[in-house]
């Protein structure tokens, strides 16, 4: 059986909020979990997050990296965010403390969606080969539509 948030389409396992995501289903089925039509609205939930964390740290004047991603999206109240921090670095080979840039700008495309690959491994227990990368590239064309041309076409550093 596949893991919950493939089943919902929900790689990352965005909780319910009074959020209307676009792409969720009309039917709610999973009480505690968004479900979305495809996998590609479930990572335009996803790529949306980030860029709103991106907004906050920088009001907050936190750095937007690894490590306050993850202590927001997984607190330590509720995950083993340490452990968490640890499994993305070797997964990704982005250093906790890096510096990230927000989604909207391309150039942080690649990163961010190395992120969003390893977040997928960790909230569903899969290897990072059975990922559905372009599932995360049409999520982000999704989120940032005006940039949808140069993802598609690899014209990101």
């Amino acid at each position: 059986m596949k893991p919950r948030g493939l089943r919902n389409n929900n790689p990352l396992n965005i909780r319910q909020t009074r959020t209307q995501w676009q792409g969720m289903t009309k039917e709610q089925t999973d009480p505690e979990f968004v479900t979305f039509k495809s996998m590609a609205y479930g990572y335009r939930a996803a790529w949306r997050t980030l860029h709103t964390y991106f907004y906050r740290f920088v009001t907050e004047k936190k750095p937007f990296n690894v490590r306050n991603i993850l202590h927001r999206w997984a607190p330590p109240t509720e995950n083993d965010t340490e452990a968490y921090i640890r499994s993305i670095e070797k997964l990704t080979g982005i250093g906790e403390e890096e510096k990230l840039l927000s989604p909207i700008y391309l150039n942080g495309y690649h990163h961010l969606a190395l992120l969003i690959a390893g977040m997928t491994v960790m909230e569903n227990g899969i290897r990072m080969e059975e990922v559905d990368h372009e599932a995360i590239q049409e999520g982000y064309c999704l989120a940032f539509p005006d940039n949808r041309e140069a993802v598609m076409l690899g014209n990101v550093i």
